[in-house]
């Protein structure tokens, strides 16, 4: 978003301050990349525009979930200066349901690569005999979900190019160290949605400070080459792998534990770590002063919300 606004309609509509103007800016870099995801996908503004309002119509009623039904529509009209017709429409569509489940191929894939009892001497993931007893590709289905037969999981995985079936030496392997089912972009968009969306539920509730802290912190450095970026990312997977071996496990024992224990089950964790690499903007870097650079030649850590 611009730094000053031009547009009389526009700026008595917003009313901005130093406050709003942050506000704005951080708002233009969220949706900068939503929008080159729907001009990718052929997505118009008036289909992105339709999607936004649900939201806020959503949000807006869900923000007052005592509230009586008589005068909902004059509430949420307030709320998000949406006129009350298209408000009364909106209400009337239902909310798309968010998958509360992980499919089943990437608990699967989890536990394959962090179970002990699947890995070999190496400590990597051990090719598995299609049927038998433990460890067995077919024990290790069953231990996941007995409502699906492991045949149907083993072509879910094979179709998604996650594992390599030998029919020869009726053999599974698996032929990626990273769950990331390419071959399926449907899938990819439902991660897309579950991974940032937590992630940024997360730093807005720290924003709006509603009570509850959530860790969200981030290292960054500029003034980097392209060699060094690619000389960072082996020691970036090497951290994911040990967050990944020792939390897939502990959230296992926790989850058989609750069971056990009798206890409600109604909470749901999402532990993420994520990279992003860019050039260094022109205009950025020639704003540098020389005293500034001095203080900037060490990586810096976020400062915590």
């Amino acid at each position: 978003m611009p730094d000053s606004i031009t547009s009389k309609s526009d700026a008595a509509a917003c009313n901005i301050n130093c406050e709003d103007t942050a506000l704005f800016r951080t708002l233009s870099r969220l949706l900068v990349p939503i929008a080159r995801l729907c001009l990718a996908n052929g997505i118009t503004f008036a289909t992105a525009d339709e999607v936004l309002k649900r939201a806020f119509v959503q949000e807006a009623n869900a923000l007052q979930p005592g509230a009586s039904e008589h005068g909902m529509v004059s509430r949420i009209s307030t709320a998000t200066g949406i006129n009350r017709r298209e408000v009364t429409r909106l209400t009337k569509l239902e909310a798309p349901e968010r998958a509360t489940k992980q499919p089943l191929a990437s608990e699967i894939f989890a536990r394959w690569t962090t179970d002990r009892a699947y890995r070999n001497l190496n400590g990597e993931p051990s090719a598995l005999n299609r049927l038998g007893p433990a460890p067995s590709f077919e024990a290790l289905a069953q231990t996941i979900t007995r409502d699906v037969h492991p045949r149907s999981m083993l072509d879910e995985l094979i179709r998604l190019d996650l594992v390599s079936y030998d029919k020869s030496l009726d053999l599974v392997s698996l032929t990626r160290n990273d769950f990331v089912p390419r071959s399926d972009s449907q899938q990819m968009l439902n991660f897309l949605g579950d991974n940032v969306g937590e992630h940024l539920n997360a730093a807005i509730a720290n924003v709006l400070n509603d009570g509850n802290s959530h860790l969200e912190q981030a290292v960054f450095a500029d003034e980097l080459s392209a060699e060094s970026l690619e000389a960072l990312q082996p020691l970036v997977m090497a951290h994911w792998n040990t967050l990944h071996e020792k939390m897939v496990p502990a959230l296992t024992s926790l989850i058989e534990a609750d069971k056990l224990a009798g206890r409600t089950q109604d909470q749901r964790v999402r532990i993420g770590l994520y990279t992003f690499t860019d050039t260094t903007s022109v205009s950025t870097t020639s704003q540098k002063s020389q005293s500034a650079r001095r203080f900037r030649k060490s990586a810096s850590q976020e400062t915590p919300l």
